[in-house]
């Protein structure tokens, strides 16, 4: 008589079970590669999100035309002047322009941990640019005055560099900063950035030109004729940009050289990774010739018996992308600090574990599963009955 439906699922699991050390072994390989692939997957969301997240999409960053960073970029202040007076620039409750004309500047402060000189971003503001990014929060100290040799520092600026805590003093443009406020820009760029007054910055590097004016749009949606206004403007030579957009751009070519990398090595070791699965099972179709000519002789098919082997493998890539994932999720713990390439600055940042990337690892780890049991799962499937018999 004919075996009814496929072989029950409890019975697939059971073999993974009865073969505890290959499974843990295979399952730990597939572990590892899992892990490896939602770290990078992880680290570059969280470096989008951290400067993402830096910028306001009611904001509009107006830049050089052609300058690529604020650092590249230059306006002067007669050109700084027409921006700031253009009609779609909100104002506050007191009727002054929401408008920040910045100076972003690079210098060199050594790390607390290591003593190694790295590059830190230096923004002056104009009066309002504490209030165009209302996620900036003060967590001690007060805000530096303008007008003065006070300056503030963002969260990651105070835990990582010397002379970044409170009360501490930095020394730049010939001239001695006091830090009175530390700052959280909650996880955006800004937590990687000292602030103080743009027109004190600018007299101690001797800048005639501010790096960028960023400007509060009445209304986000107006955005496109600011844009076309500003940048056809025959007195400007600048570009516009939403805020948000133009952060998220400067993420762009380290986020893509570390997931090209990370995938690259992900791919390497998931070869290695499937090879191992491959041999777990046809160890496994060696071990059971004689059960699966039994399971073929109470009626079930070949087909019957592809499946089988194929859940079966399916099981033990996804048992151990379970295991990778859960490992991952620990390194939201962890903030990572590096060079971003195109501001030459160090950014500090987490590792971001979303819904997504929990998806792409399942997927990355059934798709190993699914090559490394297919052949072994065929030979089960085409073994004659009466030689398997035999074999047992």
């Amino acid at each position: 008589m004919a075996a009814r439906g496929r072989i029950p699922f409890s019975y697939v699991a059971r073999n993974l079970l009865a073969r505890k050390l290959t499974t843990l072994l295979t399952a730990s390989g597939m572990a590892l590669v899992v892990f490896v692939f939602a770290t990078v997957l992880m680290l570059t969301e969280g470096l989008q999100s951290t400067l993402v997240q830096t910028g306001a999409d009611n904001n509009a960053v107006v830049i050089r035309r052609s300058a690529q960073t604020e650092i590249q970029s230059g306006i002067e202040r007669d050109q700084a002047a027409v921006i700031e007076s253009h009609p779609l620039v909100a104002l506050d409750e007191t009727g002054a322009r929401r408008v920040s004309k910045e100076i972003v500047v690079l210098i060199s402060l050594p790390k607390r941990a290591s003593n190694k000189p790295s590059n830190v971003t230096i923004r002056g503001v104009g009066a309002q640019g504490l209030t165009l990014r209302p996620h900036l929060k003060l967590i001690s100290g007060r805000p530096f005055r303008f007008g003065s040799n006070e300056i503030i520092a963002g969260r990651a600026i105070a835990k990582n560099f010397k002379g970044g805590g409170l009360g501490e003093t930095v020394r730049f443009g010939n001239r001695d900063w006091r830090v009175v406020g530390i700052f959280d820009a909650n996880g955006s760029g800004f937590d990687s950035e000292l602030w103080g007054d743009a027109d004190q910055f600018m007299q101690s590097f001797r800048r005639p030109a501010f790096s960028s004016v960023i400007v509060r749009l009445s209304d986000a949606s107006q955005f496109a004729q600011l844009k076309t206004d500003l940048e056809h403007d025959p007195r400007l030579t600048v570009e516009v940009k939403r805020e948000s957009t133009f952060y998220a751009e400067q993420s762009e070519v380290l986020a893509k050289f570390i997931s090209y990398l990370g995938i690259t090595l992900s791919v390497i070791f998931s070869i290695g990774a499937t090879i191992g699965a491959m041999i777990t099972m046809y160890a496994s179709v060696a071990n059971r010739t004689g059960e699966i000519g039994t399971l073929r002789a109470l009626g079930f098919t070949r087909a019957d018996i592809l499946y089988a082997f194929l859940v079966e493998s399916l099981l033990l890539s996804l048992t151990g992308a379970v295991v990778g994932i859960v490992a991952a999720s620990f390194m939201q713990l962890i903030t990572a600090s590096t060079m971003n390439w195109q501001t030459f600055s160090e950014l500090a940042f987490g590792f971001t574990l979303t819904f997504k990337i929990v998806l792409a690892a399942l997927g990355f780890a059934a798709l190993m599963g699914m090559v490394g049991g297919f052949l072994p799962a065929v030979r089960a499937a085409r073994m004659n009955i009466v030689d398997a018999l035999r074999a047992a």
